[in-house]
């Protein structure tokens, strides 16, 4: 079974949603499951796991009836206030509905040391419990922090958003790979393959930029800890979705049967628990 491991939905407001700038006036609208379905169904995939954008609770109950009205939706990545006493509330509530697989917090947008306040690691030692996996979103200067942070749990299951968002526009790519490196030596951390033509540069971005960093985290992680993401709609503000996923599709297209289904499926419903 092919997975599409990071997808997005949301019905579009300004006051809502105001990190989708002007500069990304392509996206100000909304995005619904009817919207990706000839996409997956055109990129060979059978389902996706669809992630929260906005950090209320509402959203992802919001998400989880999408979950219930849509069998492709095979997982929600959702949102709790894992820094609030209601945590443990939040999780019983939404725990109970069986296509609750993860969980996440924008800690991109977060000051420095966010991930290491105690309040919130008390949150995440929540997850384990509850049986959730923890999607981990920072940009490359975040990194050596969140290798920090997810050594403390090794029990926990994580997964790093979009290769940590390295400057692929710079052609920056030593610091990432050191610290993406110590990231793929914790056993309990694996990796989507995501994210990578919004980090280059959105009109003029060729396969020749992206490959590096697309090498250095197979390299790093290996076949057997990826996972394939389109990060729909999003990837759209530089690349259509078949652009996207076909970047990792050519490249595991020569390799082994089970290394291909690892990435393109395997990685996903083992890490988070996907029913197949």
């Amino acid at each position: 079974m092919r997975i599409d491991s990071h997808q997005h939905f949301w019905r579009y407001s300004a006051a809502a949603h105001p990190w989708i700038t002007d500069r990304m006036a392509a996206i100000q609208r909304d995005f619904l499951p009817p919207d990706l379905a000839p996409h997956l169904g055109a990129a060979g995939f059978d389902g996706s796991v669809l992630v929260q954008v906005l950090q209320n609770v509402e959203e992802t109950r919001w998400l989880l009836r999408l979950a219930d009205e849509h069998p492709s939706i095979r997982g929600v990545v959702g949102w709790v206030d894992l820094c609030s006493d209601e945590a443990v509330v939040q999780l019983d509530e939404l725990s109970q509905h069986p296509r609750l697989v993860g969980v996440r917090h924008i800690v991109q947008a977060e000051p420095d040391g966010f991930m290491l306040r105690d309040d919130f690691l008390r949150g995440i030692a929540h997850l384990e419990r509850f049986g959730l996996a923890y999607d981990v979103l920072v940009v490359e200067r975040q990194l050596p922090e969140a290798v920090d942070f997810a050594a403390r749990f090794p029990r926990q299951r994580f997964v790093l958003d979009h290769i940590a968002k390295p400057r692929i526009a710079a052609g920056e790519i030593r610091e990432w790979r050191r610290h993406l490196g110590a990231m793929a030596r914790l056993p309990n951390v694996v990796c989507k393959l995501s994210g990578m033509v919004t980090e280059a540069d959105w009109s003029s971005w060729t396969r020749e930029n992206v490959r590096p960093y697309l090498d250095a985290a197979i390299e790093c992680f290996g076949p057997g800890r990826l996972m394939i993401g389109s990060d729909w709609p999003v990837c759209t503000l530089a690349a259509t979705y078949e652009e996207t996923m076909a970047i990792v599709l050519d490249t595991v297209a020569a390799w082994s049967e089970d290394e291909r289904d690892a990435v393109l499926g395997g990685t996903a419903i083992r890490t988070y628990g996907l029913a197949r």
